[in-house]
């Protein structure tokens, strides 16, 4: 009897294995439950990377002149994208192969994807040909804080960087077809691959051609990513790119509908950079500074918002088509509640555990302790809007799911226009502080604006959302918030005065106590609140 059990639980955890491993196959269909867990992970791990990818970056250039030009670089490269491909390429795509693939229509969808890519082929490209060229000018006006020699620097990395926006798009269309198949490995793995690019480039590089290698570093993974194997994997799909241009095609006129207001309009969520690096430009070291600041951000607010909001756009998208419009808005409700949430909860560990993360994350070569001390200051300031960055996510792509991409494109447009005089005034008076500040007040206005619109068109109620949980979740965040801030305050303190200069080893102390002890009382508030949060999660864990 006992040989039998043992037996059977044997096979049991060998079929729970061979059901994760399933799930990595590119070619397996996920449900939204099994795509968000795919990109959570690959999300996580990328992050990860990304976070060694930024250590490398500090290691070596610190808050200098070369960290500076090369962080400010990305965003010539990055408005490019933005108003010629609408940033966003893979979602505007989802949307319209869905609508064939619904329709039984998948030979018309792939004719139309070979002419948009050849029409974008030739629209991008000449436009990274004219941006290489007036690249100077730019990086002029937009970073007018910048002194000769941080300039021509900065433009001469710019150029580099110019042309991986060929791959994004690209790669973003591809990838459409991977996800319209519901197939979400490749779509885990090809940001790992961007991400190491810079870090591979700076290690075979670096004592050659300084800086620069990481922008070369950083083209390439864009390539052999987001690109290349994307390509590979549509093609197995049954994708056959052939050049073909057809201005009357009916796919690129509604990729053009649908992507005209994303490129004609700016939302605050790619802005929100630009804006940043352009006044922080003013102040030494702050591009850098701030940039180290909000891409350790976007760790968690990536594997919350963007890795969830991913995985449900096609599955958004489908019932839209379908016309599910009950199913529809309580999918999307259900999900802002959840990455809402989740965000209140992560943005209190984050906030009273800022300094001594950044401290142990960045600490080292030329990124000194002042360094990491006032970096942590502004994550903890963006780390506050973390919730409204999440919801913000689903909204959005409730709107482009259902092919409206011309309200949320006005609305970001004028949420932007109001938001300039906030980050101007707050810079001013409180320099680049309260440009983190206006930051978190821009995308409370931006989360707003499309919650009221989607509620106004009646296609997700602000009633639906789960405003008990989320008041479960904010008393949590608050009392695990205050609860961490003092241990960290109070044991962080002692253990300096015991072992002065040993700061990193101090700093791991602090973050791994800190985290335990926010475990243990956001559990135990939820708890006691009755919030089924705890239990849902130890279900999914198989812990319970």
């Amino acid at each position: 009897m006992a040989e039998s059990l043992s037996t059977q639980t044997s096979q049991s955890a060998q079929s729970k294995w061979a059901r994760g491993l399933g799930l990595l196959r590119p070619s397996h269909a996920h449900t939204a439950f099994t795509a968000t867990l795919v990109l959570m992970a690959s999300t996580f791990l990328s992050r990860i990377i990304g976070l060694a990818r930024v250590k490398y970056i500090a290691w070596l250039f610190g808050r200098g002149m070369d960290a500076d030009a090369f962080n400010a670089a990305f965003v010539l490269p990055d408005m490019i994208s933005y108003f010629l491909v609408g940033g966003a390429a893979s979602i505007t795509f989802v949307t319209i192969l869905t609508r064939y693939r619904e329709n039984g229509r998948e030979d018309e969808g792939q004719r139309s994807l070979s002419v948009i890519l050849t029409t974008m082929y030739l629209v991008l490209g000449g436009a990274i040909v004219l941006a290489e060229i007036f690249a100077p000018w730019y990086i002029h006006w937009w970073f007018d804080g910048f002194d000769a020699q941080k300039a021509a620097l900065c433009v001469h990395l710019t150029r580099i960087l110019l042309p991986a926006q060929l791959f994004f798009f690209a790669g973003g269309v591809f990838g459409a077809v991977l996800l319209v198949r519901k197939q979400f490995s490749v779509q885990a793995v090809a940001p790992l691959i961007y991400g190491l690019g810079t870090i591979v480039g700076g290690l075979l590089l670096v004592h050659r051609i300084g800086v620069s290698s990481l922008a070369i570093g950083t083209l390439a993974g864009a390539f052999l990513g987001p690109f290349l194997l994307n390509a590979i994997f549509a093609r197995r799909a049954g994708t056959r790119y052939r050049f073909i241009l057809d201005w009357r095609d009916e796919g690129l006129r509604e990729w053009v509908r649908l992507s005209l207001p994303l490129m004609v309009g700016v939302s605050l969520v790619t802005a929100d950079s630009w804006i940043i690096a352009h006044f922080a430009s003013k102040t030494d070291g702050a591009v850098s500074l701030m940039s180290y600041a909000k891409q350790l951000f976007t760790a968690p607010m990536a594997m919350l918002a963007q890795a969830a909001g991913a995985a449900s756009m096609p599955f958004f998208a489908s019932l839209w088509t379908k016309e599910r419009r009950y199913e529809f808005a309580v999918g999307v409700a259900d999900s802002v509640s959840r990455v809402a949430a989740l965000g209140l909860l992560a943005a209190s560990a984050m906030v009273a555990l800022a300094a001594p993360l950044v401290e142990l994350l960045f600490m080292g070569g030329r990124f000194s302790l002042n360094d990491a001390r006032e970096c942590a200051a502004y994550f903890a300031v963006f780390s506050v809007s973390l919730f409204l960055w999440s919801a913000q996510a689903i909204y959005s792509r409730a709107f482009y799911a259902a092919g409206n991409t011309l309200l949320p494109m006005v609305a970001g447009t004028v949420v932007t226009l109001l938001s300039l005089p906030i980050y101007y005034s707050l810079y001013h008076a409180h320099g680049a502080m309260g440009l983190a500040a206006a930051s978190d007040v821009g995308i409370a206005m931006q989360t707003v604006a499309l919650a009221v619109l989607l509620h106004q068109r009646r296609m997700v109620s602000l009633a639906s959302l789960d405003y008990a949980e989320l008041g479960r979740c904010l008393l949590a965040a608050v009392a695990s918030g205050a609860g961490v801030g003092l241990v960290f305050w109070w044991l962080g303190g002692a253990l300096h005065r015991a072992a002065p200069g040993r700061t990193q080893w101090i700093d791991l102390v602090v973050l791994v106590a800190g985290s335990a002890l926010w475990v243990v009382i956001v559990k135990w508030v939820l708890e006691k609140t009755g919030s089924a949060l705890p239990r849902v999660a130890m279900k999914r864990l198989g812990m319970g």
